[in-house]
């Protein structure tokens, strides 16, 4: 995994997905300033982690998805939390980005995500359909039941109940889905693993 990553690239993601609460670095306008923001599942201590790596998900991810691939991740510089995560990010295109946060030690995955930075102008359709067939993708590796087309309704399904808001999670068995729609400034889906209870004898 390389080590550089365009400046510009990393405070977008920083503020989209990768600060406090999951989809900003600033308190929602409707807190109080001196509220703090809850964090993000995947950054509390003890957060489960996928069995696999970055790697393992790349390979898994581009041998199913051959005409819409995920390149090589980079290492973004981030001190917050830095004893216990690697942040790492992959340009997809230029309205398009997947990222991740690592276990420090292992590099097993504890959130993947995919982000769209909305555009406007004639090519904002193709853009935004791109952009959700991605995030469709990314729910297939985690649900093999589900049809393309039941990972598009699933998808779409999320991002309705979770329009506008800067955190909406679902959990699904051991998954859980989390929406972080922040209008023009973002939108993205992260798909994070969950520690089940065990059930009571």
């Amino acid at each position: 995994m390389r080590q550089i990553f365009p400046l510009q690239l990393a405070s977008a993601l920083l503020l989209l997905i990768l600060g406090s609460g999951m989809a900003l670095a600033d308190p929602p306008q409707e807190r109080p300033a001196n509220e703090e923001v809850p964090k993000a599942p995947y950054l509390m201590p003890g957060a489960p982690t996928f069995e696999m790596t970055l790697v393992n998900f790349r390979e898994k991810y581009n041998a199913a998805n051959p005409t819409q691939q995920i390149g090589e991740f980079r290492a973004i510089p981030d001190k917050t939390d830095s004893a216990l995560l690697t942040r790492a990010a992959s340009k997809i295109n230029e309205d398009l980005y997947a990222s991740t946060a690592l276990e420090k030690g292992t590099g097993k995955i504890k959130s993947l995500q995919i982000t769209y930075l909305p555009i406007k102008g004639p090519d904002e359709k193709v853009a935004h359909t791109t952009a959700i067939s991605y995030m469709a993708n990314l729910i297939r590796q985690f649900d093999a039941t589900l049809t393309p087309a039941q990972s598009q309704d699933k998808i779409n399904n999320l991002l309705d109940k979770g329009k506008g808001m800067q955190f909406y999670q679902q959990q699904v068995g051991a998954i859980r889905y989390v929406i972080a729609d922040n209008g023009e400034k973002g939108l993205t889906l992260a798909v994070e693993p969950v520690k089940l209870a065990l059930s009571e004898p």
